[in-house]
């Protein structure tokens, strides 16, 4: 009998928790778990309660009702407000959905505030935090958010002459009367490589290059052995590298074995792949003003620009750090969320470790490209 009115009162208990949740959700919560923005209790009662009720439906990516409540909304249309979350051109905005969000009041007077909002959108290849500080403004009882728009610069009308390599590749087709003959696969090689031993696991640092005279698709896979030669655990770079290398080009990478133990670790095989691919060397993306700022803070910063007339719709900075003797430190990246448009600076900001900060000295930068119908 007990152990049935203990269920019973675990049920009743359950019914409760879920129809209060459900009247009475977090904002932030709410947004993430398909509540309609229909079903929330809106409060315009205070600065705060305005930019979340703001935040939610950009989670919901309801862009037509986030911008209805805007208090400066006659000052931009509807497509601008879209094209400042979103892109105008397509990158990783344009896929992007608010992962979570966080409000934090500054200041506040009788009849207007400072607000932050900290957007945090999720990505295929990560996360990025677009923090925005918002004005809001009281009208009548309730107080409503004056957006910060960024607007994008328009290139003018140009003519940008381009003088670049490109190679093609032509197959052996099934037509062909070639035998097994084929072209050959890049000679890629590791010029550089050892592991170290971090919070997260097991780190695999290195730097790949192409030695040969053609073009190569390449990606690294390291398998950890123990000291009985039997496998630990494989894992790839995927993101912590450039996968395209033009000839004589070097990529750094970067390969995490989560909760393994350098001190289990007799030896690693190393499994560089490569492939032959058509490619040209535009669009190029110059690295301007990089610096390496020191701890506190530590951070390498700098402004890319595409000096070509195409659109780069996703730029991939990495970056790889040395000690004043020159050995490989670290390596760090960042992915830049918005398109790069033709002679216009971009500017990048990425975290250094604080705890190997004092052993940086140098850095070498390369940038990964894409465009819309492939790698470049």
């Amino acid at each position: 009998m007990g152990g049935r009115l203990l269920a019973l009162v675990l049920v009743a208990a359950t019914v409760v928790l879920v129809v209060m949740g459900t009247m009475w959700p977090i904002p932030s919560a709410a947004a993430f778990a398909g509540i309609s923005g229909s079903g929330l209790v809106h409060s315009w009662s205070t600065p705060e309660d305005a930019v979340d009720n703001l935040a939610n439906d950009l989670a919901h990516r309801n862009w037509a009702r986030a911008y209805s409540i805007l208090s400066n909304r006659g000052e931009f249309t509807e497509q601008d407000f879209i094209r400042d979350l979103t892109g105008s051109y397509p990158s990783l905005r344009t896929y992007a959905n608010v992962d979570n969000f966080e409000v934090r009041p500054l200041h506040q007077s009788d009849s207007q505030a400072e607000v932050q909002l900290r957007l945090r959108w999720s990505t295929v290849v990560g996360d990025f935090l677009d923090t925005r500080n918002l004005q809001v403004v009281k009208v009548g009882d309730n107080w409503a958010p004056v957006w910060p728009l960024v607007k994008e610069i328009h290139v003018p009308p140009q003519v940008i002459p381009v003088n670049y390599l490109r190679w093609d590749v032509i197959y052996r087709g099934p037509a062909d009367d070639w035998g097994a003959q084929d072209v050959d696969a890049p000679h890629v090689r590791i010029v550089d490589m050892h592991p170290i031993q971090r919070a997260a696991g097991v780190v695999v640092l290195g730097e790949l290059l192409n030695e040969d005279v053609v073009p190569a698709f390449v990606s690294m896979k390291a398998t950890l052995l123990a000291k009985s030669g039997s496998p630990i655990d494989t894992e790839e770079a995927f993101d912590k590298m450039s996968h395209l290398l033009l000839p004589k080009q070097v990529t750094p990478f970067l390969i995490t074995f989560p909760n393994a133990s350098l001190s289990d670790v007799d030896s690693i095989h190393m499994d560089p792949t490569s492939n032959l691919i058509s490619a040209s060397a535009d669009p190029v993306v110059e690295i301007q003003n990089q610096k390496l700022n020191p701890a506190p803070d530590a951070s390498f910063t700098g402004q890319l620009v595409n000096q070509s007339g195409q659109i780069v719709n996703i730029a991939h900075v990495l970056a790889t750090l040395y000690d004043s003797s020159g050995q490989l430190v670290w390596v760090v990246d960042q992915y830049i969320d918005r398109a790069l448009l033709p002679q216009t600076p971009v500017s990048f900001n990425i975290a250094i470790p604080q705890d190997l900060a004092r052993k940086v000295s140098t850095e070498r930068a390369v940038v990964a490209t894409y465009r819309e119908g492939g790698f470049q």
